[in-house]
């Protein structure tokens, strides 16, 4: 063995050569471009990829500066308005299916009317029928009829074609409400509530054309005429 192959000359070549530690080789930026071939293909690659995001982060933005503008003049045109902070939105207000009219007054003598108790007062739809016929109006039918309401004065009830004549009874009844049902006739149906007392005073009834007042939406019900002897 020579003095140049010497353990101890060997240590001291590792210790001078910096690609090794205790006898260990270091992989080095050299070592792995050699082991790693670089892909030219990947470039453009990459490239093109990045020039796709650019494009679709300019499109969102020219969309949100479009929708931007278009907000704008609609504020400007009064199209769109903006409400409190925290405010929801306001509910439309609800229509009414009330006729309106305007109904003419018509001549009670003419108009056929049933008159139904919905109460336990014994006798009152016939107290109400005779103060009807004194007023002319032809009071057919009398009985008692269950309806939903409690408290209220009278129901009036008719078809499309009898919306004058019940017009011109509600006129007669005070504080009565209107409700619609299917009927083909033009007779008008009179149910009477525990707060019924009397007509209105033959100087007071207002006999100028109007329209009907009927009952709010959780009001009286629809009903089928069923009387039974009162």
């Amino acid at each position: 063995m020579t003095e140049d192959d010497s353990p101890r000359l060997q240590r001291a070549q590792a210790k001078r050569d910096p690609t090794e530690w205790h006898g260990h080789r270091i992989v080095t930026e050299t070592d792995l471009g050699a082991v790693f071939e670089p892909d030219d293909d990947a470039r453009p690659r990459r490239v093109s990829a990045r020039r796709v995001r650019h494009g679709i982060v300019l499109v969102l933005l020219l969309g949100l500066l479009a929708a931007a503008v278009y907000a704008a003049l609609a504020l400007a045109r009064g199209d769109l308005s903006i409400g409190p902070l925290g405010a929801s939105d306001a509910s439309p207000a609800p229509t009414s299916n009330c006729p309106a009219g305007p109904f003419d007054y018509q001549d009670p003598s003419a108009i056929t009317v049933n008159v139904y108790n919905s109460t336990p007062i014994d006798g009152l739809a016939g107290t109400a029928a005779e103060q009807l016929r004194g007023r002319a109006f032809a009071v057919k039918d009398i009985g008692n009829l269950e309806v939903g309401p409690t408290g209220m004065t009278a129901i009036i009830v008719s078809g499309e074609g009898g919306r004058a004549n019940a017009f011109t009874v509600q006129r007669t009844i005070p504080e009565s409400i209107y409700v619609a049902d299917e009927r083909e006739d033009r007779s008008v149906d009179v149910i009477l509530g525990s707060s019924y007392k009397d007509l209105v005073p033959p100087e007071a009834v207002d006999t100028t054309p109007g329209g009907l007042t009927c009952a709010p939406e959780e009001g009286a019900a629809s009903h089928t005429p069923t009387p039974t002897a009162p």
